[in-house]
């Protein structure tokens, strides 16, 4: 089976999307294949005044790049992994789950090094349910605000003096060339990241097995093992961007060790779960640390007991 000699790849137009597509782009072209962008807009980037968890979650950002490529206007869409829903329409498939950037939080403040250093009415950013959890948990005398934009977008109305501070992934900001805008590196002890969280996921068609081979050589197989871990967590627990829930995995020789926790983002109370397992049975990791938040009383903190 011969890999496409020309390939398109469907993409959002933000300057993070742009950098992950051409980043992909650049790998593909050294397997000798024509690479084309196909830059779009989704109903995500054009809802900025309400919070994603009000107008039907991550899945705003893939639906149209999916619509391309059953027209066939594009062979393979690439998206941030945490965005993608944790069910995929059966026509799709995760062709790529590439290797990850740093997965976790972090702070952007032009005032402050630390959320440790921040007096009680800091006033903190964030465009994540999940964020908001872990602030008011650790730090319960902060100023907890919803954000919503590009990177460049929250990082303008920081600069013009809007918050004190920003919580952030600190994947895209390494990848935007931003890094020096860090702070703070979050511990995952202090904030589990999401599923998925700097991982890159490319979706294709299941019937397109040519463009699936093309991309086989980026798919990085611990990655794949300990996000599916991830998602797993968030697929049993009904995730979306409307539950605050957090879920890491990492690799450890053979082994899988899973972190998870969920919580209400309201008030700051959240049960949490590790669960560790041969690197194979990532799924069966996910079940059990499922049953486990479960057993704390996860779904009554998640009003769906």
């Amino acid at each position: 089976m011969n890999p496409p000699q020309r390939v398109v790849i469907a993409t959002r137009e933000s300057p993070l999307a742009l950098w992950q597509a051409e980043h992909v782009q650049g790998l593909l072209r050294q397997f000798g294949a024509e690479v084309d962008l196909l830059g779009m807009t989704t109903r995500g980037d054009q809802i900025l005044d309400r919070t994603l968890s009000k107008v039907g979650g991550k899945g705003l950002f893939v639906k149209e790049l999916e619509v391309a490529l059953l027209e066939r206007r594009a062979d393979l869409a690439v998206h941030s992994l945490k965005d993608v829903p944790m069910e995929l329409p059966p026509e799709f498939e995760l062709a790529a789950v590439m290797t990850r950037e740093d997965p976790r939080d972090c702070v952007v403040s032009n005032k402050f090094a630390a959320l440790e250093e921040m007096p009680a009415g800091t006033r903190i950013g964030t465009s994540s349910l999940r964020r908001e959890l872990m602030l008011r948990a650790r730090f319960p005398s902060l100023s907890i605000h919803s954000i919503r934009g590009n990177v460049g977008t929250r990082l303008a109305k920081l600069d013009r003096g809007e918050f004190d501070a920003l919580v952030m992934a600190a994947a895209g900001l390494k990848r935007l060339g931003l890094a020096d805008r860090i702070r703070q590196i979050i511990p995952t002890s202090v904030s589990l990241p999401a599923p998925g969280q700097g991982a890159l996921g490319i979706e294709v068609l299941r019937t397109h097995p040519t463009v699936r081979a093309l991309l086989a050589p980026l798919d990085d197989s611990a990655t794949r093992a300990a996000t599916a871990a991830e998602r797993g967590v968030s697929r049993g627990l009904g995730g979306s961007c409307q539950v605050p829930l957090a879920a890491y995995a990492e690799v450890e020789g053979t082994a899988l060790r899973l972190r998870a926790l969920v919580g209400n983002a309201a008030t700051g109370v959240f049960v949490e779960a590790e669960v560790r397992g041969p690197i194979a049975d990532a799924e069966a990791i996910a079940v059990e640390a499922v049953a486990r938040l479960k057993a704390q009383g996860a779904l009554a903190l998640l009003g769906t007991a």
